[in-house]
């Protein structure tokens, strides 16, 4: 058993040290990305299944990009053209994968709990790659990263969470990893994306964008994610984008600096400005970047690697 478990389901079951162990393994592998020869062999023989039956450019890119900078063996599974698209269920096609002696399986699924269910039935280690409205972890711990790069701590920071809480797994995944590292945390957006009894979380509500903005030190903007919603949770696109839209104007009348961050993909015009999204406040790139180091130390550790060792692991050195 690895200092994470076997698994990673989400960060509601993490420590607080667990998570701080994660970020600080991150960060000797950041360094790996900036190589012309983008390798280390800390993964060497190990084989890695990406199950992914959502749509995914960023997440799927970044964990494939991570696996074979560890030097691992990676197979790409998608719904369609397997046999999940002739009925076969998702354990059997877990089972089958492990029968070809598999050693990890990131999944993504739009059933909230898929990864967990998957994982007690499979002896392989499973990361959550997002599952349904439950929680996208390494999507948080790679925000955590930027954050913690770019204002050097985490606690006592003020960060709210922009949008459409209410369909948000990366909103579920932030709350737990923020408050367990001392971060303030606050939620806005319209009533009906904001579930029931946040507060009871310790979350502050904000009902107005404007408020939110004078009181943060970070901005994590969501999407609107439409595919889940059905009619009535806003008037229009148009009418949320006056209400709660991050523009430059807004961002130009905060009474200090702030970031501004956003998982992806972005509906620019929607929740926010381009001009905001490229913009000097704007980390979403630097997150992107570190979502390739979080998700290498993720597996490293996964796979039995020691945090200690990660300097020397990425090093190329023996561990």
């Amino acid at each position: 058993m690895t200092a994470l478990g076997k698994d990673l389901i989400g960060l509601e079951t993490l420590a607080p040290e667990q998570i701080r162990l994660l970020l600080d393994t991150a960060e000797p592998f950041k360094e790996v990305s900036e190589r012309p020869i983008k390798k280390v062999p800390a993964l060497r023989g190990k084989t890695i299944v990406n199950l992914f039956f959502e749509a995914s450019t960023r997440t799927r890119i970044s964990f494939e990009f991570a696996e074979k900078r560890l030097s691992a063996d990676t197979v790409n599974v998608a719904a369609t053209g397997s046999s999940v698209s002739k009925g076969e269920t998702l354990v059997d096609t877990a089972k089958n994968l492990e029968a070809m002696r598999i050693d990890m399986v990131v999944i993504r699924h739009g059933a909230s709990g898929a990864a967990q269910f998957l994982a007690r039935r499979i002896a392989s280690n499973v990361i959550n790659a997002g599952d349904g409205k439950h929680e996208h972890p390494t999507q948080a711990l790679l925000d955590l990263l930027t954050i913690r790069d770019k204002l050097g701590r985490i606690e006592g920071t003020k960060v709210c969470l922009v949008g459409d809480i209410l369909h948000s797994r990366v909103a579920r995944s932030n709350l737990w990893g923020l408050t367990k590292l001392g971060a303030q945390v606050a939620v806005c957006g319209p009533r009906t994306l904001l579930p029931r009894g946040i507060e009871e979380l310790g979350v502050t509500v904000f009902r107005r964008i404007e408020d939110a903005i004078a009181w943060a030190d970070v901005l994590n903007v969501l999407r609107l994610q439409l595919e889940r919603m059905e009619a009535g949770f806003i008037p229009s696109l148009r009418e949320y984008y006056r209400v709660f839209g991050v523009t430059a104007e807004r961002l130009e009348r905060a009474p200090k600096e702030l970031l501004v961050m956003h998982p992806g993909p972005m509906n620019r015009g929607v929740e926010i400005d381009s001009r905001v999204a490229d913009g000097a406040h704007s980390v979403i790139l630097d997150q992107v970047t570190n979502g390739v180091a979080v998700r290498m130390a993720v597996l490293y550790l996964l796979a039995g690697g020691k945090p200690e060792l990660a300097d020397a692991a990425k090093r190329g050195a023996p561990d």
